[in-house]
């Protein structure tokens, strides 16, 4: 089953990109849910959460960020330093589990897909057990009207929306800066609205790239 996921992921990638960003991404696919022990592979339309009536008229479609990258930034910027790391976008909660294996020890996720909130839980489970040190919590929520915690000091996104949400998050970033002014990291990976954060204030401090759409950017404020 498990096999039959990655040969449909690489088919995906590689319609909808090329062969050679296919071949790079399912080698560090097997190699991740591998060594996290987690299950997240995968690309899945929202279609489903649409049938609901569900508004998806804002969101993307679900791909975790490559493990390769997640590995390189997290390394590169410390992620264990930080003292609250949230995931707007979680999805099945790919960069969570990788944060906490980097040392991270508060963690949130939110999703507005049920479905990706339980799937992330379970993967976050499996993760807790390896390292116990991790306290997490994953919310059901629309990130326009997610409050951000007045301890959040990293944000983390996969290009998960279009710039009429991502204006509402900035805002509530705001919001909780102001509750408690402090710097803020947001590692924006496929940072397409990058734009919003630098007309916001954000400075980019990083870049990393290694395939088109393997990128990430890396703002503080």
């Amino acid at each position: 089953m498990q096999a039959f996921k990655f040969l449909r992921y690489f088919f995906y990638l590689a319609g909808n990109w090329n062969i050679r960003i296919a071949g790079h991404i399912i080698k560090h696919e097997v190699r991740g849910e591998k060594k996290y022990g987690i299950q997240t592979t995968g690309a899945d339309e929202l279609h489903s959460l649409e049938d609901k009536g569900i508004d998806i008229t804002h969101s993307t479609i679900y791909m975790p960020a490559s493990y390769d990258l997640l590995e390189e930034v997290f390394a590169k910027h410390n992620i264990q330093s930080f003292h609250h790391f949230v995931d707007i976008g979680c999805g099945k909660g790919r960069s969570l589990c990788v944060a906490a294996a980097f040392g991270v020890r508060k963690a949130t996720g939110i999703d507005f897909s049920k479905e990706f909130c339980e799937a992330a839980k379970k993967n976050l489970e499996v993760t807790k057990q390896k390292h116990p040190q991790l306290a997490y919590k994953i919310y059901n929520n629309d990130a326009f009207y997610f409050d951000i915690d007045n301890d959040v000091d990293c944000i983390f996104l996969f290009n998960p929306f279009d710039d009429t949400i991502m204006s509402g998050v900035l805002e509530n970033i705001e919001v909780s800066l102001e509750n408690n002014p402090r710097k803020i990291t947001v590692i924006y990976v496929n940072p397409l609205q990058k734009h919003l954060l630098l007309e916001a204030g954000y400075k980019e401090i990083d870049h990393t790239q290694k395939l088109h759409y393997l990128e990430a950017s890396v703002f503080v404020k």
